[in-house]
């Protein structure tokens, strides 16, 4: 890992821990040329893992394409960056254990919103709007009576 204030190329770690909910790594680093201290943090990729569409066409997984979808639902809603990258995590390993190589846009967005209704039921039913592409009013209604 590279020195973030000399670029050296040499960086040794002081200590590591366990951050978030278990999913991420924390780990302290010294330079071993001019002795800067910084943090980084790991977390586990969804790594090979191909979408499939509504249409039929695949993609491959897009955790920032995921993390948009849900911060839009989130917005303007009281959940800090923390949790919100928990929720993040907890949603993934989900969609880890559902995928086989491949994994519908169905099932993640059934995935999603199972996540976010125990967070926040506003979010929910922005994001469940969005994903179920509702039609009229009623099916609207119909959603909100299932809360």
């Amino acid at each position: 890992m590279r020195c973030l204030n000399c670029n050296h190329e040499d960086t040794k770690v002081i200590d590591s821990r366990v951050a978030g909910d278990g999913v991420a790594i924390r780990r302290r680093r010294e330079c071993n040329s001019c002795g800067f201290r910084f943090s980084t943090y790991e977390e586990v990729e969804i790594l090979d893992l191909t979408v499939v569409k509504r249409d039929g066409t695949k993609e491959l997984y897009s955790r920032d394409k995921l993390e948009r979808g849900i911060r839009r639902a989130f917005e303007k809603r009281p959940i800090s960056e923390e949790n919100f990258k928990k929720l993040i995590s907890q949603i993934e390993q989900e969609i880890q254990k559902a995928a086989d190589p491949e994994i519908t846009t169905e099932q993640i967005g059934e995935i999603v919103m199972k996540k976010i209704k125990k967070v926040d039921k506003v979010a929910y039913v922005r994001f469940a709007s969005v994903y179920k592409q509702f039609e009229d009013i009623e099916e609207f209604k119909a959603e909100l009576q299932k809360l």
